[in-house]
């Protein structure tokens, strides 16, 4: 098991060491100076070129990224250039509101999905069973901002049911704080629901259509049985899988939510850290989000031994 994971790892380095050298050479190759944002209109050349120094940045490319991979090496991520604090105290805050949001909207987004693809699949030739079907169509068609926008006006702006704008935290009240994080959860979880569903009632399809199924059904066996030990629990694979890429999507999904309601998320500061073309801060936002993706395809890799009995993790260790 220690040297799969093992394995593993080294495997899924390559998933945050990619994004990470590509942000690293397309924020110094975009245009735009940091020195002269930082600086101001009124700044001198002289100002703004003593700045460029004192930001390391008018050292040569090799040299910036020598000490980049210094830097993720120690997990020493420099100081933001414009909020003048340092990156490893500026992401923990932010980060607990993009995963608070995304894994709400993970967990409600598997709920309904998962509810629409079995209806859908196990009622497929029955008017509610096509109505289930149509819902997840609707779901992938429509946009998380759509969604989001249609949210608002009808439980912000007609029924005043929750709040746009601005964060309340738990430590003030549980109502309050949901309040402001229901309707960003529920914009994404109905997003994403709809590819779930579509996912869920093709995977159950197939199943019911396994020859193992018709035996047990020929033996008598109930189908409130069938479907939860002989469908679900293959069907879960596929599923599962979703839930592994829904994850990451909802990362970057979670940037446009918290913009349109104010959170102040990962996505709303990776959004101004990019306006500001804070190097630094990007760079640490872009790496805990590679190290985020890293954990969620490793325990999706363990989980599937749990769901399917056929996957043996130690089989792959010989």
């Amino acid at each position: 098991m220690l040297s799969y994971l093992g394995r593993r790892l080294l495997l899924l380095l390559p998933t945050a060491a990619v994004p990470l050298l590509l942000v690293f050479f397309m924020l110094r190759l975009a245009p735009g100076d940091p020195a002269s944002i930082l600086a101001g209109d009124q700044a001198t050349p002289e100002q703004v070129e003593a700045l460029r120094h004192e930001l390391g940045l008018d050292a040569s490319l090799w040299h910036q990224f020598t000490v980049f991979c210094r830097q993720i090496a120690t997990l020493q991520l420099g100081d933001s250039h414009f909020l003048a604090k340092p990156v490893i105290e500026l992401i923990p805050p932010a980060a607990a509101v993009t995963l608070e949001v995304s894994l709400g909207a993970l967990l409600l987004g598997l709920a309904l999905g998962i509810g629409l693809g079995c209806w859908a699949a196990f009622r497929q030739h029955r008017l509610d069973g096509g109505v289930a079907r149509t819902l997840g169509i609707l779901g992938i068609s429509m946009p998380n901002f759509v969604m989001a926008l249609l949210l608002i006006l009808v439980f912000a702006v007609e029924f005043r049911l929750f709040l746009v704008g601005g964060w309340v935290p738990i430590s003030k009240g549980l109502a309050p704080h949901l309040r402001t994080v229901g309707l960003p959860i529920l914009a994404l979880a109905l997003a994403e629901a709809g590819g779930v569903s579509r996912i869920t009632r093709g995977a159950v399809l197939d199943v019911l259509r396994e020859p193992y199924v018709t035996t047990a059904r020929s033996q008598g066996i109930k189908e409130g049985r069938i479907s939860m030990v002989y469908v679900l629990r293959v069907a879960g694979v596929q599923i599962l899988t979703v839930a592994g890429l829904l994850t990451a999507g909802l990362l970057s999904g979670s940037a446009v939510i918290e913009n349109i309601f104010g959170l102040p998320g990962m996505g709303r500061l990776l959004f101004e850290a990019v306006q500001r073309r804070d190097y630094q801060l990007v760079q640490g936002i872009v790496l805990f989000t590679g190290l985020f993706i890293i954990v969620i395809n490793l325990v999706v890799d363990l989980l599937y031994a749990v769901i399917d009995p056929r996957v043996r993790l130690g089989a792959q260790e010989k």
